[in-house]
């Protein structure tokens, strides 16, 4: 690691560079992104995950970026080429587009138009060319011989090695490379005879904007167009002003052998500039939406991973159907399946009665204290059914998302823990546990699979699964995991362990019984003591012997929770929520070399509420009554729904029917809406308005505007 990375890191994220270096220390000391986050305030300045990330992504591709400086020198070098001017302008150049132009003169080129020109040794009246040498066509004839038969086939040869010297030059490609970036428009047609076939691409059929201000949504989707064989497009800006911005860097005479070279420029451009350009550009843009893709995305999962916990209930859970009927299981409040079998209340059997008696007698039996429904076809039909049954007691009724869980039930996962049970019985467990508790559910389901995002199953595999990763550590971290009922895959999220070592610690839960304490984790096989300093806080152990093992206090600061409650001449659990006790502390007293009023803060206020959920508490929905179907809607119909989606052009809403309606972007809100987000969040209870059916497409547009 060199100083002039960091400083680099330092400027582009304005962030201090003591700050920027100690973040990358701790990353190389193995380190994770919550434990940075949330036990090394001292050492980064407070940084928050997002930040930390961003340093460790910029460290990421400089590391990279100096790799591939010392390829192209190593190649250089070989070539016998290298210059010190050289070297040094390769050494200090810090954009990858940049370092490749360099190099591409030196790039070892399958045979060209030049190379063959090179050959028949016309280089010399190349040179002519480029440096626009007066009364050129004298020289031309002393170029003609055994390959060369005439004049028109010695300036041939000769522009086509000037072409190639053009598009090598790395002042011209920065040019048009900033020109592309600039005023590039991007442009799209519909394949002849597909018309049809392609409707749901029809907006780009015939469609031109000016490539920076084409969102990434939109570039996504023409891409997904193209790769689909409905539409073609093209990257250009306007020829002439690509042409002008070169003559203004190559063409410094005016005389008979610049008319030459003004027809290498246009070759140049067209043949090898143009298409190099197009295709950077196209990359650059596709990973730049790629990123955006992303980020919504990972958003969107936070924000599904964080949904509001019901807690240790008895859940009855029901994943609807109609032909096949509806699979009914009955859990415990620790998930643990007890009772499962089939009912058919909806058509074509429709046996209404023996459906409801078979929920009454289990809710009975089971003690039922919640039922959750799956929000999939008969969704809700079986929501109706169920809430028009009478209890003896008071039933919470919820309708949860699916998406995902059909992937999970066919898993070897769902498998492993329900060997002897078919898909529907998993599917249905998982519907249940998710309305308990949906982070410890999802986190078992790939979440390329939850289906909530825009066009990210066109974005690039490996950056999306590693953005994904970082949501669902940090989230599962965020929320603390007991280490005496967590699952393996929940346990494998937190900071420092890793599917072996969660593997590990059930085995050892497994033989011995609960943990009592979290330094019985350092028994565990292969948690060293690296992997104790970056998992422990996060574990929570219920009535630990010691109760700061229930909370989000690190071990490495315990001996300063007992040196206040020394003090204070009281005993540590007689800190716990004492609110009059812990305002009377002076912090400053208790800070050290390694331990400042950051992590003191921390500590203090874990102490007041000590692993405390940071999710909401959930609340039960109603959709409106009598709507089903596309056909039971009407235009300005108001109706109540949940935000299933967020994409940067609008939010999806759940109101009732099979298919979500669009609320765009335009529609959010009455005043000027820069981001979806903003103003909505996944599983939000909103009001819209019906605006447009388009039953043809199973399409609905939905506004928010003018309602409270």
């Amino acid at each position: 690691m060199n100083n002039t990375t960091i400083s680099i890191i330092s400027k582009e994220l304005q962030i201090p560079y003591n700050n920027v270096n100690n973040v990358i220390n701790l990353f190389n000391d193995k380190a994770t992104v919550p434990f940075i986050a949330r036990y090394r305030k001292e050492m980064t300045g407070s940084l928050d995950e997002v930040a930390i990330l961003k340093i460790k992504e910029k460290f990421q591709k400089l590391t990279e970026l100096e790799k591939r400086k010392e390829s192209i020198i190593n190649s250089i070098e070989e070539q016998g080429k290298l210059t010190d001017e050289l070297k040094t302008l390769i050494t200090n150049t810090y954009d990858a587009s940049e370092l490749e132009d360099i190099y591409l003169p030196f790039k070892q080129k399958r045979k060209t138009k030049a190379t063959i020109a090179k050959e028949k040794g016309l280089e010399p009246l190349a040179k002519m060319i480029i440096k626009e040498f007066d009364n050129i066509e004298k020289e031309i004839k002393k170029f003609l011989n055994a390959d060369v038969v005439n004049e028109e086939d010695a300036v041939n040869g000769a522009k086509d090695i000037v072409a190639e010297w053009i598009n090598e030059n790395v002042y011209v490609r920065k040019r048009i490379r900033n020109l592309y970036e600039n005023e590039a428009k991007i442009s799209t047609k519909v394949i002849k005879g597909k018309e049809v076939e392609g409707n749901n691409f029809k907006d780009y059929f015939e469609y031109s904007e000016l490539l920076r201000k084409c969102p990434s949504h939109r570039f996504l989707a023409i891409k997904r167009g193209h790769s689909e064989g409905f539409i073609n497009y093209k990257i250009q800006p306007e020829e002439s002003k690509a042409l002008f911005e070169i003559e203004r860097i190559i063409i410094k005479k005016n005389n008979t052998a610049t008319d030459y070279l003004q027809d290498a420029i246009k070759d140049s451009y067209k043949r090898l500039i143009h298409p190099s350009v197009e295709n950077e550009i196209d990359s650059k843009f596709k990973e730049l939406s790629d990123v955006e893709s992303i980020k919504v995305f990972a958003e969107n999962i936070r924000q599904l991973l964080l949904s509001p916990p019901l807690g240790k209930k008895r859940i009855l859970a029901i994943d609807p159907g109609f032909r096949t009927g509806c699979k009914v299981v009955c859990l415990d409040e620790t998930g643990k399946l007890l009772h499962n079998e089939t009912i058919y209340p909806h058509q074509p059997q429709e046996d209404v009665k023996q459906a409801s008696k078979k929920i009454s007698s289990m809710v009975d039996a089971y003690k039922i204290d919640a039922i959750s429904i799956g929000n999939g076809t008969a969704g809700r039909e079986t929501e109706h059914f169920i809430k028009k049954l009478k209890f003896n007691k008071d039933i919470s009724v919820f309708v949860v998302s699916e998406a995902g869980a059909s992937i999970y039930s066919a898993s070897a996962i769902a498998r492993e823990e329900f060997p002897q049970y078919d898909v529907t019985v998993r599917g249905a467990v998982s519907i249940g546990r998710r309305l308990m508790d949906p982070l410890a559910e999802l986190v078992k389901i790939d979440p390329e699979s939850i289906g909530v995002g825009q066009y990210q199953h066109d974005v690039e595999h490996k950056l999306l699964k590693e953005s994904l990763d970082n949501v669902v550590e940090s989230c599962v971290n965020m929320v603390g995991v007991n280490l005496n009922t967590a699952s393996k895959h929940l346990l494998q999220y937190v900071s420092g362990l890793g599917p072996q070592i969660a593997q590990n610690i059930i085995d050892f839960r497994n033989e011995n019984g609960e943990f009592k304490s979290r330094k019985e984790l350092q028994k565990i096989n292969r948690l060293g003591a690296k992997a104790f300093e970056q998992c422990a806080g996060f574990l929570r152990i219920p009535n630990a012997v010691n109760p700061l093992d229930n909370s989000a206090v690190h071990p490495e600061s315990y001996q300063i929770v007992e040196k206040i409650a020394k003090d204070l001449k009281c005993k540590v659990e007689q800190l716990i929520r004492n609110e009059d006790v812990l305002n009377k502390i002076n912090l400053e007293k208790y800070v050290t070399e390694s331990i400042g009023i950051p992590t003191l803060n921390d500590i203090k206020a874990e102490l007041l509420k000590p692993g405390l959920d940071p999710r909401f508490a959930i609340k039960t929905f109603e959709f409106a009554p009598g709507i089903f179907k596309i056909d039971n809607l009407e235009i300005d119909m108001i109706l109540p729904g949940i935000v299933t989606n967020i994409t940067n052009f609008g939010a999806f809403v759940d109101i009732g029917i099979k298919q979500t309606g669009l609320v765009h972007i335009s529609q959010l809100a009455d005043e000027f809406v820069r981001s979806p987000s903003d103003f909505v969040k996944l599983h939000q209870h909103v009001t819209v308005k019906v605006i447009e059916i388009d039953k043809a497409r199973n399409r609905i547009q939905l506004t928010m505007k003018g309602l409270d």
